[in-house]
């Protein structure tokens, strides 16, 4: 298991292509792809999902979406896959891209904020990234909460992706 970052509660680590059943399970409830406009269809989508997108960003950029677990007690053993969290290069729009999706069994404790935050930090801190963005659809609040709580900065409502969405920006503290 290749462990790319540790919060007090979680592991993110890279995916794999043995990891396709948990993104196809992380897909099948419609609440939790209500405003992500991108479910996935079957298992065999699940594999071209990691093979096409989330695999490449890690060897052209050195991050990208990671897999998230709860750990067990103080030891860093993963119990439990509840999503995934981290940074997307988006080379079409020039940016870095914060995004996270976990399974409705996660919502409500915070793990979404503790592992974008970490992201956000790992972001400027090892990859001296200048800018981070992230986007909700407007009526996804929790969403946006998270972005928020994070510290970032709503910066206005536009279209990307076909879908209307509020963008949030983070700039790097360290980066003068």
């Amino acid at each position: 298991m290749n462990i790319i970052l540790e919060t007090n509660r979680l592991l993110l680590r890279t995916f794999t292509l043995s990891d396709a059943p948990l993104i196809y399970e992380l897909n099948l409830d419609p609440e939790v792809t209500r405003y992500t406009g991108d479910p996935i269809k079957d298992l065999h989508h699940a594999e071209q999902v990691l093979e096409q997108v989330i695999l490449p960003q890690y060897v052209l950029y050195n991050h990208g979406r990671w897999a998230v677990h709860i750990k067990s007690g103080l030891d860093p053993i993963c119990i439990g896959f509840i999503g995934w969290c981290g940074l997307k290069t988006r080379p079409e729009r020039n940016e870095i891209d914060l995004g996270y999706r976990f399974m409705k069994t996660a919502w409500g404790k915070g793990y979404a904020t503790e592992a974008a935050y970490a992201c956000l930090k790992y972001g400027f801190e090892k990859l001296s990234l200048p800018r981070i963005v992230g986007r909700a659809m407007p009526q996804n609040i929790g969403s946006l909460r998270v972005l928020e709580k994070c510290n970032m900065q709503y910066v206005g409502e536009e279209v990307v992706d076909d879908h209307p969405a509020m963008t949030y920006e983070a700039l790097n503290p360290l980066i003068r």
